[in-house]
């Protein structure tokens, strides 16, 4: 997530922050260890009744904006809300002993299962540098194996382990991220390094603050606006695809003939620039070959072609299924990225496919964006801190690593694409508004069940007749 966060707010941010970053990642590092350690024994000093009210409450605001999400970001955030608040339940309102044993039961299946989808996923895609996510894989599945035997504390350890876990891996991203910018920091420019205690002070003074800008929704029809145009497997097959819940929106859809489609995705900008790259041959994608090409080899690479212009390949195949549009990116930056990454036309189905195309691009049109948006060049802490508060950002963390573990789809491209453009383009008040939103929605639904219990009760005549 602190790779996402970044991405957005920019290379300058964190050159910047470089050291508070390090102290943060050695304190939550510190802090995931010493929890890991005092629960050994099995008595733990640490308040869990604290922490499970604020992971209900966090929970419970999750689930409330479920219903206003779309695609996948229903499921993340299902998924995130559910664990959370079952966790506190467990915790609060339940015997000590019977509510660590599920607990560690809850933590153990979580991890069996992200530690089995990324390790098989690797081994069958072998992407490059797949030994090290296959690692990962198994070292998660060693955390459930842990997770589901009780010794040494009999359970009574499991809320700890995790918390102490998940401060112990936030600590050490923080880490490598500030390690990397040390690294950055003769890039930064003279008259920062020069400045005298002062003159950095006035130099901070000096940089613009201006309210950042706030959107209401997506662009409109007639805004510029950069563009992500997806067709959905199912929604691009030539003939009416047969339905396989989740494996038609983010693997592949199958026909009526058996054939396969993957779907598509491209990335159009208002100065021009279109992304689509495509096979320059149709790859066989029957049952039969279609497995062997999932592997990210150099075998597998084939002659890919960029497509011209939207207009040429919607009129060639078909108009896209789904469009996500975002005000807030550089058409310089992507500019610079298109004039170099358009000089290699290799196509690989898993590897450099049209999705994975597209995601770089988008990144790169992205990076360093949210930390403009000030007017100024530095982001200031409280940005960051929104934009940690922003639901979206955990859900695009989720997709993006996914993706990268296992391989970028037409449908991981648009939930990533419609996460990031609420990052990029941010609504007011955040968490308030979709809560608003969500409330508002379920108003309505409660009006119009009651609207029809009261027309489906003995004795009421329907609306606009006259009794009998």
């Amino acid at each position: 997530m602190f790779r996402l966060v970044l991405l957005l707010l920019g290379v300058d941010y964190l050159r910047r922050r470089s050291r508070a970053l390090r102290w943060i990642g050695v304190l939550f590092f510190a802090a995931g260890s010493a929890l890991i350690f005092d629960a050994l024994d099995g008595v733990v000093h640490f308040p869990l009744e604290v922490f499970a009210w604020m992971m209900l409450v966090e929970g419970l605001a999750t689930l409330s904006i479920v219903t206003i999400g779309v695609g996948g970001q229903r499921l993340v955030r299902a998924v995130k809300g559910g664990t959370f608040t079952l966790t506190a339940v467990l915790v609060l309102f339940f015997d000590q002993h019977v509510g660590n044993f599920w607990l560690s039961m809850l933590f153990g299946t979580l991890f069996l299962a992200d530690g089995l989808l990324q390790s098989v996923a690797a081994y069958v895609v072998r992407y490059p540098r797949w030994p090290l996510a296959f690692a990962g894989g198994l070292f998660q599945i060693l955390i459930a194996i842990i997770f589901y035997q009780p010794y040494p504390t009999h359970y009574r350890g499991t809320l700890p382990y995790a918390l102490g876990l998940g401060l112990v891996f936030t600590g050490w991203n923080l880490l490598l991220l500030a390690m990397r910018a040390r690294s950055m920091t003769s890039q930064m420019r003279m008259e920062e390094i020069l400045a005298s205690p002062q003159e950095k002070r006035e130099l901070w003074h000096r940089r613009k603050r201006t309210p950042a800008p706030q959107w209401d929704g997506p662009p409109t029809a007639d805004e510029p606006a950069l563009t992500v145009h997806v067709w959905t497997p199912s929604g691009s097959s030539r003939a009416p695809a047969r339905r396989h819940p989740v494996i038609d929106r983010y693997i592949a859809a199958v026909d009526r003939n058996g054939v396969i489609s993957t779907g598509h995705a491209a990335l159009e900008s208002p100065e021009g620039i279109y992304i689509s790259l495509y096979p320059a041959v149709e790859i066989d994608r029957s049952p039969d070959a279609f497995a062997t090409l999932l592997r990210a080899t150099h075998d597998n690479d084939v002659a890919g072609i960029f497509q011209p212009s939207y207009a040429h390949e919607s009129q060639a195949w078909c108009p896209s299924t789904v469009k996500v549009r975002i005000r807030n990116y550089s058409p310089e930056q992507l500019a610079t990225f298109w004039q170099e990454y358009r000089t290699d036309t290799t196509y690989n189905l898993t590897h450099r496919n049209c999705s994975s195309s597209v995601a770089l691009a988008l990144e790169a049109a992205l990076e360093g964006r949210i930390g403009r948006l000030t007017g100024g060049d530095d982001a200031g802490w409280w940005t960051f801190l929104r934009l940690w508060m922003t639901p979206e950002l955990w859900v695009a963390a989720q997709l993006r690593k996914r993706a990268q573990t296992m391989a970028w789809t037409p449908g991981l491209v648009l939930d990533y694409a419609r996460a990031v453009s609420m990052l990029a383009d941010p609504r007011p008040f955040g968490w308030f508004k979709m809560a608003t939103v969500a409330l508002r929605r379920m108003r309505s639904s409660r009006r119009a069940w009651r609207e029809a219990a009261d027309q489906a009760a003995p004795g009421v005549a329907p609306p606009g007749t006259g009794a009998q």
